[in-house]
């Protein structure tokens, strides 16, 4: 470890001398581009991982000078590499650059894999706020690529914390475009009555009866088999539950659901408001009689 870290100091104080030495322009960046290359990876292997991260941005700039935006894009993706593992908010500066200058230079399809990997980070840090912003930019530009299945996994993460921010309508509009789109698909038709089941709970999120008997005939007709599923079912329960304010009902409709098929994290959170709601307006009628 002591030895990589001496030979890392060693390579990039000689980057540093050529950088402020003399010599013809092209030439004195990219010998100073290798010296500080061998630095950052001497960094790494003695898991100083804050100094090899910044050694890769000093690379990254020697490749700006040069005119290299792609070797300098990807040099931003390795120091963020490197911050990831101490200081997740300057991974993310780092790999907002790299997409940028992947930008510049058309690389849309590596601008979309960052976009993708900063709204993961969010995401592991619970900042569900800004993972929605980037898997929504990450989905769009997955979408201009055409690389659909990619987007649509993006898109359904942009749903899920829509939902857990209340913005149900998003959510909505998300889960019923994914289970159309999958209709025409075989390999994705069995994953149709899932959206709908999801589209359906923020429905029931929203508490308009109306809306959501309107969202269930419409679901049946985009998708005839979509009647006789257990998903179908408790929708439709829950619905009559939420019209007849019966906490009971409700209840029973989702413990029956879910002894035969558990239902996640997020469903439950969102079910869980569902129930809150209807015990409040139980609680009301009580309170008038």
């Amino acid at each position: 470890m002591a030895d990589q870290l001496s030979k890392a100091e060693e390579f990039e104080k000689k980057a540093e001398k050529k950088l402020s030495g003399w010599g013809l322009f092209g030439s004195k960046y990219e010998d100073a581009a290798d010296l500080f290359d061998k630095a950052a990876n001497s960094f790494k292997l003695a898991k100083s991982w804050d100094r090899a991260g910044g050694t890769y941005l000093k690379l990254a700039n020697c490749h700006l000078k040069l005119e290299s935006k792609h070797e300098a894009a990807q040099a931003h993706v390795d120091a963020a590499h490197c911050y990831k593992k101490t200081n997740i908010n300057e991974a993310i500066s780092c790999l907002n650059r790299a997409v940028n200058l992947f930008c510049d230079i058309g690389r849309l399809s590596m601008a979309a894999r960052y976009l993708k990997e900063i709204a993961e980070l969010y995401e592991s840090e619970q900042n569900i706020e800004q993972a929605l912003v980037y898997y929504e930019k990450s989905a769009d530009f997955f979408q201009n690529e055409e690389v659909t299945t990619t987007a649509n996994q993006c898109k359904q993460k942009v749903a899920q914390f829509a939902a857990q921010l209340e913005q149900y309508q998003k959510s909505i509009e998300i889960y019923e475009d994914i289970a159309r789109q999958s209709l025409n698909n075989n390999l994705l038709k069995y994953g149709v009555k899932g959206h709908l089941l999801n589209a359906g709970i923020c429905q029931l999120c929203r508490g308009d009866i109306v809306a959501i008997t309107n969202a269930l005939e419409r679901y049946q007709e985009l998708d005839p088999t979509f009647s006789g599923t257990r998903e179908c079912r408790l929708l439709a329960d829950i619905a009559a539950a939420i019209d007849e304010e019966d906490v009971g009902k409700f209840t029973d409709a989702v413990k029956e659901f879910d002894s035969m098929t558990p239902l996640d994290s997020w469903k439950t959170t969102l079910l869980l408001r569902v129930k809150e709601k209807l015990k409040a307006k139980e609680l009301e009628e009580d309170d008038l009689t």
